[in-house]
């Protein structure tokens, strides 16, 4: 399941994977609130929280994924990967430079650290 997170300022989006994040949790929460963000700023920044309860992604999940980031390749900002998964976190380290916009990578203890990074400056920029 992915769950929207609703403490971060607008043009800002955070969300939590728990459990097995399938293909309809990209298409019924990720992929409606990234597109509607899209729809009204030119510019987003993007947290990703996977934790503890997260038991794995469906194939179907990860290529959603995968479509909906080049879809706006050049709209993220900044993106940040707040897990402790291991595989994950080697992907993130070995891809990284591909992101496009600002990357950082977070473990799960350092999820406050991840949501300042994500907010700062933020209304200076975005005015």
């Amino acid at each position: 399941m992915i769950e929207q997170m609703t403490d971060l300022p607008a043009g800002a989006l955070g969300f939590t994977a728990r459990g097995k994040v399938t293909a309809a949790d990209y298409e019924n929460v990720f992929v409606p609130d990234v597109e509607a963000a899209f729809a009204l700023n030119r510019k987003l920044r993007l947290l990703y929280h996977v934790g503890h309860e997260f038991t794995g992604f469906e194939p179907g999940a990860m290529w959603d994924d995968t479509k909906l980031g080049f879809r706006h390749w050049s709209g993220w900002e900044r993106i940040a990967l707040v897990t402790d998964v291991n595989w994950l976190r080697l992907v993130a380290r070995t891809m990284g430079f591909t992101v496009p916009g600002e990357f950082r990578l977070y473990r799960n203890e350092q999820l406050a650290e991840a949501k300042a990074w994500i907010s700062e400056s933020f209304r200076e920029h975005h005015a």
